[in-house]
């Protein structure tokens, strides 16, 4: 990885089963190009100068496991830890985040089921953070038009309630970038409502940084960056990864 000294940390939540691309190993461990997902997403910030550790977050019972996937890819430096993660993606980001050394006051945290983040998107983020801001997604604009609708049960025909007006939404992506205390902070609140039988767990961690008051930020995210969940995305990372493999040998 870098010999320059660490300039953020970076957290790979990989701890879910993704259930959505079908039965089998969990979804951080499945192939893409004859590589694990996981070991992409963990190359990609290694690529980034701005990262300095990657801190990975893998199923409790899995640990030996990644630590031998990813030594036998070649990422079994002192840049590269692995810790157990928790039940929920949430619990596996305050896991990473706590072994994260003291000194270290920019936080990047990535899906390891995006594992073709180009360079320039994690470089984006962080030097968004350390320019002053508080937390920062890479984000894409949106080509559908999309619909707020009435959720019915038993899956019937859903009641449209409204059409947001398109130019302001974005799609979000990772890796997301924090000041080390806000992150910290807002997960130890979400841990006492928790404990206290308070709100649900959301989805991302910019979406922590909202629910306290924070301030999140948007820069440009990029197409291929997306999120491998169904059988069809893996289908098109497969071509990304090909295309990319003709004309850089990446």
């Amino acid at each position: 990885m870098n010999a320059a000294p660490a300039v953020a940390a970076a957290v790979v939540p990989a701890a879910g089963r993704g259930e959505r691309l079908g039965p089998g190993a969990p979804k951080a461990l499945r192939e893409l190009g004859g590589v694990p997902l996981l070991v992409h997403a963990v190359r990609a910030l290694a690529r980034s100068r701005a990262v300095g550790l990657v801190v990975v977050a893998a199923p409790p019972d899995g640990v030996a496991e990644v630590v031998a996937l990813l030594a036998g890819h070649g990422l079994d430096t002192a840049d590269v830890r692995v810790v157990a993660g928790g039940a929920t993606r949430q619990e596996s980001v305050r896991l990473g985040l706590a072994v994260i050394p003291a000194e270290v006051d920019v936080v990047l945290v990535h899906d390891a089921a995006r594992p073709l983040v180009p360079v320039e998107v994690v470089d984006a983020v962080a030097a968004a953070v350390r320019g002053g801001a508080q937390a920062v997604v890479p984000a894409v604009p949106l080509a559908d038009t999309v619909k707020r609708v009435e959720p019915q049960a038993g899956g019937g025909p859903e009641p449209v309630l409204d059409t947001p007006d398109r130019a302001t939404l974005r799609a979000v992506q990772t890796p997301q970038g924090f000041r080390r205390e806000v992150l910290a902070e807002v997960h130890a609140k979400a841990l006492a409502e928790e404990a206290g039988g308070g709100l649900p767990p959301v989805t991302d961690d910019a979406g922590l940084v909202e629910r306290y008051g924070g301030r999140v930020v948007v820069v440009p995210g990029h197409e291929e960056a997306f999120k491998v969940t169904r059988p069809l995305d893996l289908v098109l990372a497969e071509a990304v990864l090909a295309r990319r493999r003709a004309s850089d040998g990446f």
